[in-house]
């Protein structure tokens, strides 16, 4: 301010310092320009995008509300009616299955014991076969013994009578 109050600021050189200012204002400095395009933007947002997210809040209290006291409810009743069908199904099931699980076993059990029969039932029939075999081998060790004997007499006897002829 000074500078432009002296004398000396009256020289020629004056408008042309004043139009080149003026030059480099319009054309490098644009802080005003960009500082009315951010005034113009945040009004537009405050103007469309404000009335725009408070339609959208309401519209999202409202679905929570009518959410809350409707349809939670229902979907709630809902819920308890077929979880205890459900649970009422799964017991039923489970009923059934463990009565399949006692047949089988009890099937089980019964297919030991006759399996547990059998092999008593061939233990004996072994154990009867080999005394059966016993009696039949000590019969036969027997009328061998009976045949050697005899065998052994006849030879004994013609031993005797070969040794009368002997003697001729």
């Amino acid at each position: 301010d000074r500078r432009r109050d002296s004398p000396a600021a009256a020289s020629p050189v004056q408008p042309i310092i004043k139009d080149v200012g003026e030059v480099y204002s319009r054309l490098l400095d644009h802080r005003p320009v960009i500082q009315g395009e951010i005034r113009y933007f945040v009004k537009e947002f405050e103007e469309k995008r404000g009335l725009r997210e408070l339609r959208v809040l309401e519209n999202l209290k409202n679905t929570i509300f009518e959410t809350n006291e409707r349809v939670l409810p229902r979907c709630e009743q809902a819920m308890r009616d077929n979880l205890s069908e459900t649970f009422k199904r799964l017991q039923a099931a489970n009923a059934m299955i463990h009565r399949l699980q006692e047949r089988e076993c009890e099937a089980r059990k019964l297919q030991a014991d006759k399996v547990m029969a059998r092999e008593e039932k061939c233990i004996a029939q072994c154990e009867e076969f080999m005394k059966e075999q016993q009696s039949k081998r000590a019969e036969v060790d027997e009328e061998h013994r009976k045949a050697m004997e005899r065998l052994k007499e006849q030879y004994s006897e013609m031993e005797k009578e070969l040794a009368k002829y002997v003697s001729f």
